[in-house]
């Protein structure tokens, strides 16, 4: 038994030297160098001597220097000393930072990436073990202590009930200082804790406010409410004027980006954090952020007191940066101290998709319906190109699941339902049965089609979206499409026509809402559809904007 307990100590040595004992590095040793992905090496001394290249702020590219990076995390200081490094995969956006005297460069992408972290003592086990090894050799050895391991609480899981991009404003100007700067983070933190961000759910990136906005992070940089927190908590407090217009104007030009993971179809918040009042004007950029389908939610803190609003050089400024001014999208708290009892609150409120106003546009907010003519006289030829029309139509669009949706139906005497408004929720799935619709050919007879298409597709619950119908025929109908227009009308949905060949402009008028010159659209060729695609959409957009 004795020789096991030998052999025992011999790997456990082994272990040691091998995954606990620093290895000795340069200071300008790259991760990417490492042979393994998870190590612990020895930093020396004064490396902050060196011009060292660091790609990256919390989550560093495999090119930059491990050391510094641990410098610029704060792991070591001047005196060098041990390093946990742990590898990761690849990522886009390194963000650059500055901190604890390094200055941090951006990079677009890169292959593998790292993290650093303080080394840990070694366990009770091992140190027990190692501390007898002589009464090991003789067969005396003590019975290794056992410890109680602590398990880790579980992962959190994303809150699908909150699929919202978000874009949150910190502070970082004169007005709040480094003290409650560092609170407003404690709060955020919290904040995103309570969000439950995730990849189903919320994701959240971060632009400071100050003279001149950053972007601290993308809203694909960081996809866990953990690794969100690391990040927050290291962002560097820059200082300056409270220019909170420009940083508006900042995030919705260059934040909301696909190329920086913005997900079509989910709602756009902007969460505007204030210390006081704001140095600049906000409601151009707030105009722009409205026009854009993105929601902004105005946090006041300390707001300015009575004596102090002469120094406000726009003082409604509140009630004109928020999407609407009904006090849902604004929220006060009188100072940074004891915030926990507003986290839920806020939280609440940003979770609350139905009450996002801002977020339905013309675009994503929509429920189109067409009514496609497949009578003999069209022809299968013709036929294609009244689906090149509807195709070109449906590509300005944001079809998903909680955005625009599209449902056909094809007619002669009778009506096919090709498919209805819940069959395909992507863009591309729509697009792709628009285009193998195939073509029935038979008579015409557009009124049943209209009762057929209001009974059959917008009825069943079509959920908050504006509903509209765009009925394409070539031909003179066999019934009457006066009166199923006119009841489609007072079910709320708004009718577009357009005629081809010999449709009667009469019948076109007819059927479609008022003013009629807007909403009709007649070409005597079928090659002339494709004039008519942009008309339509921006006539689309027209009467949402006026109805809502």
């Amino acid at each position: 038994m004795s020789m096991w307990f030998a052999v025992l100590h011999v790997l456990v040595i082994s272990y040691i030297v091998h995954f606990l004992v620093p290895t000795p590095i340069s200071c300008g040793t790259r991760a990417v160098d490492l042979p393994d992905t998870r190590q612990i090496v020895l930093c020396p001394a004064n490396c902050t001597l060196w011009s060292l290249s660091v790609f990256g702020s919390g989550v560093y590219a495999s090119i930059s220097s491990i050391c510094g990076a641990a410098i610029h995390r704060g792991i070591i200081g001047l005196s060098g000393g041990p390093v946990e490094v742990h590898g990761l995969q690849g990522r886009t956006n390194y963000l650059s930072s500055y901190a604890h005297g390094i200055q941090s460069q951006s990079l677009s992408q890169w292959s593998s990436s790292f993290t650093v972290a303080r080394t840990i003592s070694l366990p009770l086990e091992v140190s027990s073990q190692t501390s007898s090894s002589a009464n090991v050799a003789s067969g005396a050895a003590k019975k290794p202590v056992k410890k109680t391991v602590k398990k880790p609480p579980p992962p959190t899981t994303a809150n699908r009930d909150c699929p919202v991009d978000m874009a949150l404003l910190l502070d970082g100007s004169y007005n709040i200082g480094q003290r409650r700067y560092n609170l407003q983070k404690n709060f955020v933190s919290k904040l995103v804790a309570m969000l439950k961000v995730g990849t189903p759910g919320p994701h959240v990136g971060v632009v400071q406010t100050s003279e001149t906005p950053r972007t601290e992070f993308y809203l694909s940089n960081y996809t866990t409410a953990k690794d969100l927190t690391f990040a927050i908590k290291e962002i560097p407090y820059i200082g300056g004027n409270t220019n909170t217009g420009k940083a508006i104007l900042h995030t919705v030009r260059n934040f909301f980006n696909p190329d920086f993971g913005v997900r079509r179809g989910y709602p756009r918040i902007i969460v505007v954090f204030v210390d006081g009042w704001p140095s600049d004007n906000v409601e151009e950029a707030a105009i722009l952020a409205r026009e854009s389908g993105i929601n902004i939610f105005f946090v006041s803190v300390a707001k300015p007191a009575p004596e102090e609003m002469s120094l406000v050089s726009e003082q409604d400024f509140m009630r004109k940066a928020v999407c609407k001014d009904n006090e849902f999208f604004t929220f006060t708290m009188p100072s940074w101290f004891s915030t926990n009892k507003f986290v839920k609150p806020l939280a609440h409120k940003l979770c609350s998709i139905d009450q996002m106003l801002c977020s339905k546009t013309c675009y994503n907010s929509v429920n189109l319906g067409f009514l496609i003519d497949g009578s003999s006289s069209v022809g299968d030829g013709n036929f294609r190109l009244v689906l090149d029309l509807l195709v070109s139509i449906v590509r300005n669009f944001d079809i998903s699941d909680i955005g625009s949706r599209i449902g056909a139906i094809q007619f002669t005497y009778d009506q096919r339902m090709e498919f209805n408004f819940n069959d395909h929720t992507t863009k591309d799935n729509a697009l792709r049965a628009l285009q193998n619709i195939p073509y029935m050919s038979g008579g015409t007879a557009t009124g049943d089609a209209i009762n057929f298409a209001v009974r059959s597709l917008f009825k069943p619950r079509t959920g908050p979206n504006r509903n509209f119908l765009i009925i394409i025929t070539d031909g003179q109908s066999y019934d009457d499409v006066r009166g199923p227009a006119m009841a489609a009308q007072r079910e709320g949905i708004t009718v577009f026509t357009v005629g081809v060949a010999w449709a009667p402009m009469e019948d076109l008028k007819a059927m479609a809402s008022e003013p009629k010159e807007s909403h009709v659209f007649f070409t005597r060729e079928f090659t002339g559809l494709a004039q008519f695609q942009q008309p339509i959409v921006r006539g689309i957009c027209r009467d949402f904007t006026e109805f809502n």
